[in-house]
């Protein structure tokens, strides 16, 4: 624990500016962003007595090793660097919004020669026209069904149509009418995007235009005794209309807006948004979060304005946002937001009438999204917080294991030895640390041999960067740090960019180091350690067999109750760094598998390769092919063809390949 007094600036140096600071911790990872109108004023807040400082600012300030400030022009520059700098170091003292779930949306392609209608996850595409995003895609489907009666625009994969050019018949929608079907030519690439706009512009909220167009045209066919086509009229506009009824009205045709609602405590928040296009509620969407850091409804709000228009442009950002409480910087954040929308947004507090009551259903929202979290999350948190504590007791630990990292190891019959690490922090897997190594110091079947070498791999990395920052001394450890494999070059730069802050590869040292294996797998890493001249780091090792917990230099080992959370955390911990290290060895086995005769024909490269193998089909066609034959293929010369007909002979099995985990024979590819 830092006092906070040892990094403070000096008095004079902190200027009276409009900026964005970032706190530091002793490694140089980025814990903390915020922005000030005043970096004076709001930096020194955090240096008074700590007793008067909120828990958790006062916990944060304790975690930091320094503080550095960029100065800014503007509030609303301070608002966008804050949020830039937020979404690249991921500070783990900021408040950060997490979806509930992936939230799915009714996308248009319209980038596309022929625009597709389809449901779509996760970030946003150039050329995507979206609407929603939805509680649930069935309800896009439903929608979209109904929809295709009027407007049937493509909705097919590129696969399904590029089949259906090919073979010159459309899909089954094609058949039935809920498709233009213009794989085939029925309607042209122009009528076909014109079908799209449509479609867009009546989900946009541009129904009325169209729908008494629709009425008239039903009306003229009736009077000229068309009765067939304007009983199809007559069913077009009732589909649009049971389309439109699953969107309720709440406002008049003009209201574009988003309304923000916040359900709180002392712990967690909940944040609910109602997303209304053209006076309908075309979306909603939900946040939850953890209040690492002290906050109140107010600044809740401009955090989420923050996430939910940072990435937005245009038309995106609607005109009116409606809030349960004005953030401190309302003036800087109507600014931005108007700078994103291309014109003026309102950003207000509903008082009375239609939007203050819709006000309160998307809070009702919020607090029910809130009170379905805890009861979600209550028993996990002190699941793991109960699990970390029990494995600190029998381990004997001064602290809890924040942060524990394990490796396995895993080969084939000693060919292809890999290892993993894993990273569980706080009880939960960070799986942008998991890491994954080569035995490079010898060839065979050696597990003890082999965590030994993964051991001081994983740890002389982190020993060259406290070297590089002055933070260890290499007598220290009784020995010089060397590297192995290329170890230095992956290493230069530290484990925290100077620049940026970004963390690096084996960037932070465990409290506690997890081995898959006994007594020998245990003793290995230890003396790995010991090696390097680390004590402070714990080992462990859990063996399948019985579940048991070893430690260094005991002879006995550590027993946890079937039923105790702590070894169901060490377990799932163990069985992960077993996953990770199996697809890692099984990508290799593949690649190994794949490499064949055709890899050692010096002078043919993976182009030609390739072209060799698509030409005939497999490796067992080319072995039979000619000399002329293997000529045949283009940027093959005969004296290529004739080395690779030499190789493929000399390289024939004689038997087939079996597949050891499925028995089948695997066939030449």
């Amino acid at each position: 624990m830092a006092d906070p007094s040892s990094y403070r600036p000096k008095p004079g140096q902190i200027p009276d500016s409009p900026g964005v600071y970032k706190f530091r911790d002793e490694h140089g990872r980025v814990i903390y962003v915020g922005k000030a109108k005043s970096l004076r004023q709001r930096l020194s807040s955090y240096f008074q007595d700590i007793a008067n400082l909120h828990q958790r600012t006062a916990t944060m300030v304790t975690t930091a090793a320094s503080v550095e400030w960029t100065v800014v022009g503007t509030e609303v520059e301070a608002l966008q660097l804050e949020y830039s700098w937020i979404k690249e170091f991921d500070p783990r003292f900021n408040v950060k919004y997490r979806d509930d779930k992936s939230y799915p949306s009714l996308a248009v392609t319209m980038g596309e020669e022929f625009p597709r209608v389809q449901v779509m996850r996760g970030p946003k595409k150039k050329g995507v026209r979206y609407f929603g995003p939805y509680a649930h895609a069935w309800a896009i489907r439903e929608t979209v069904d109904l929809m295709l009666r009027v407007f049937p625009v493509r909705t097919c994969s590129a696969g399904v149509f590029k089949r259906s050019a090919q073979i010159g018949r459309p899909c089954l929608l094609g058949y039935i009418g809920k498709c233009a079907a213009p794989c085939v030519g029925r309607v042209t690439p122009d009528e076909h995007r014109e079908l799209a706009e449509e479609f867009c512009d009546f989900m946009a909220g541009r129904t009325g235009t169209y729908l008494r167009r629709l009425e008239q045209q039903m009306r003229e066919a009736a009077g000229e005794m068309e009765y067939e086509r304007a009983a199809r009229l007559r069913d077009d506009i009732e589909a649009l209309k049971r389309a439109l009824e699953k969107n309720a009205v709440v406002f008049n045709d003009a209201t574009d807006a988003d309304l923000i609602a916040v359900a709180e405590d002392e712990l967690e928040a909940a944040v609910q948004i109602f997303h209304v296009r053209a006076g309908r509620v075309r979306g909603q969407r939900g946040w939850v979060t953890d209040k690492v850091e002290a906050v109140d409804t107010a600044g809740l709000v401009e955090h989420a304005l923050q996430q939910l228009y940072g990435d937005e442009k245009g038309e995106g950002v609607p005109k009116e946002v409606l809030v349960p409480a004005m953030p401190q910087t309302a003036e800087a954040l109507t600014q931005w937001l108007g700078e994103r929308r291309g014109s003026q947004v309102s950003l207000r507090v509903p008082q009375r009438g239609d939007k203050k009551d819709l006000m309160v259903t998307v809070q009702r929202n919020a607090q029910q999204a809130l009170a379905l979290h805890k009861t979600k999350r209550a028993s996990d948190l002190t699941t793991r917080s109960r699990a970390l504590e029990e494995i600190s007791v029998a381990l004997e630990l001064e602290t809890a294991p924040l942060r524990i990292e394990c490796f396995d190891i895993s080969h084939l019959q000693g060919d292809d030895v890999v290892a993993s690490m894993v990273v569980f922090e706080d009880g939960l897997a960070r799986k942008s640390e998991y890491r994954r190594f080569q035995i490079k110091s010898f060839e065979g079947q050696d597990d003890v041999r082999s965590m030994h070498e993964v051991i001081s791999r994983r740890f002389r990395r982190y020993l060259q960067e406290k070297q590089k920052t002055g933070e260890w001394d290499v007598g220290a450890a009784g020995g010089e740090v060397g590297a192995e494999g290329g170890e230095v070059a992956e290493a230069v730069g530290g484990p925290i960019d100077p620049e940026t802050g970004r963390p690096r590869k084996f960037a932070y040292p465990p409290q506690l180091v997890v081995v898959d294996g006994g007594q020998p797998q245990v003793a290995a890493a230890q003396r790995a350690l010991a090696e390097l001249g680390i004590e402070d780091v714990a080992v462990c090792g859990l063996a399948k067999r019985l579940e048991e917990v070893w430690l260094p230099d005991d002879d006995d080992p550590v027993i946890l109750p079937r039923t105790s959370e702590g070894l169901y955390l060490l377990q799932r911990i163990r069985d992960e760094a077993h996953r990770f290290a199996i697809s890692y060895q099984r990508t290799k086995r593949s690649k190994s598998m794949k490499a064949g005769a055709l890899d050692a024909v010096p002078g043919l490269g993976e182009t030609r390769r390739q072209a060799l193998l698509k030409h005939f089909g497999s490796l067992k066609r080319l072995r039979a092919a000619t000399v002329e034959q293997i000529c045949e293929v283009p940027g093959i010369g005969r004296r290529t063809a004739e080395t690779v007909a030499a190789a493929l002979a000399g390289a024939a099995p004689a038997v087939p390949a079996v597949n050891t985990a499925t028995g089948e024979i695997i066939e030449d590819e």
